[in-house]
């Protein structure tokens, strides 16, 4: 039986306790794992960015051995809008590559432009074409004068490979994925782990996926928010450090029986509310890499490691007939403060996704285990935390 679920983003039982420590809203902060001296949002979460809402579909079906365009079906799709009608309201964003080999649709233009118009949309390799069909589709449905009297869309599709797990063949992530997932996207909490886009993803081989964190700085650094939202597919096991501790190195079990092809990938969604410009958020995509080295993380020649940042602090407007608008700037030697919460929330995503990840088998009876929460409680104990 196929199950192709829109995960809502927000429940009243995660409302009343964004951090749990288990399950699909689960927080490194929750089992006190502190990454950093800022403090993290409501959500601790990408959402916490005010207008920034996440839409999730999942698909997970059949067990067994891989019939080619069949099954077993472990994969879906996680649509991530800036805001309201960012086709109107466009925000300042910017991409970059850590490790091109991978694929981050539309970006040429968000570089050439320094702004994006339209969500970010995650999924699988080979879905890729079908989901970005999807995405113009639901524009075509919103903005009825899109290719007749108005400019198109050029979507910004995501990929990573999650083959280890998934019938990849079968390509089942459909545009109509596409138009749920951005259809049910909201506020709030935003689950984690093995949904959406990451329900096939492996990280450090254990189980990876969807993460999410926030940070906000204090009002003496201007109180902006920022959240990072990760799908990690990346990374050997003997890599993987949480917090300075070398978690991989003393967790030698519970490794996937057959290894992954290819060197995996990540993906890493920047928003900010802080007033930036293009050739700041570059500047704050970069950073993101700092982030992800700290769980020890490296770019490998196989992976696509790419990142994208987006503010909403200000309103590109489309088309106007005014030559010019006004825009507010954060100051150049005031931006470190977001630097840093920047690098604290994608490590802590990566965490969190590793965290949410329960053990998932897919095709051919191969599994992909959870990272083990008392085992690296003891760990961290271990190495004086």
């Amino acid at each position: 039986m196929t199950i192709a679920t829109v995960l809502l983003a927000a429940t009243l039982a995660a409302a009343a306790n964004p951090f749990p420590t288990s399950g699909p809203y689960v927080k490194a902060p929750a089992l006190g794992i502190h990454i950093g001296r800022l403090q993290p949002g409501r959500y601790d979460a990408i959402t916490d960015v005010a207008g920034v809402r996440v839409g999730q579909v999942t698909h997970i079906s059949g067990t067994g051995n891989l019939v080619p365009g069949v099954g077993p079906v472990r994969t879906g799709v996680t649509a991530i809008l800036p805001r309201t009608d960012v086709w109107h309201r466009k925000v300042f964003a910017a991409a970059w590559a850590l490790n091109g080999n991978g694929e981050m649709t539309g970006t040429n233009w968000v570089n050439e432009a320094g702004w994006m118009e339209v969500p970010v949309v995650l999924t699988d390799t080979l879905s890729v074409g079908r989901v970005d069909d999807g995405v113009i589709s639901w524009y075509l449905k919103q903005y009825k004068s899109i290719g007749i009297e108005d400019d198109v869309p050029l979507p910004v599709v995501a990929e990573c490979d999650d083959q280890f797990l998934n019938d990849q063949e079968g390509r089942h992530n459909t545009a109509e994925d596409a138009v749920a997932a951005l259809d049910a996207a909201v506020g709030g909490p935003v689950a984690q782990g093995g949904v959406g886009g990451g329900t096939g993803m492996m990280s450090f081989e254990f189980k990876g996926g969807i993460g999410t964190a926030s940070r906000v700085l204090p009002a003496a650094e201007g109180g902006y928010t920022v959240g990072v939202l990760v799908n990690t597919n990346t990374a050997r096991r003997d890599q993987l450090m949480i917090d300075g501790a070398p978690v991989g190195a003393n967790i030698k079990d519970l490794l996937p029986r057959a290894p992954r092809p290819g060197n995996g990938s990540i993906i890493i969604v920047i928003a900010t509310d802080a007033p930036l410009l293009h050739d700041q958020l570059e500047r704050v995509a970069k950073r993101a890499a700092l982030g992800l080295a700290r769980t020890g993380a490296t770019a490998m020649t196989g992976s696509g490691d790419l990142v994208i940042a987006f503010s909403t602090a200000n309103v590109v407007p489309h088309y106007p007939e005014a030559r010019t608008f006004q825009v507010t700037v954060l100051d150049q030697y005031h931006i470190n403060p977001v630097f840093d919460a920047t690098e604290d929330a994608t490590e802590e995503s990566v965490i969190n996704a590793l965290l949410a990840g329960t053990t998932m088998t897919g095709r051919d009876g191969d599994t992909a285990y959870g990272l083990p929460h008392d085992r690296l409680l003891q760990i961290l104990h271990r190495y004086g935390h």
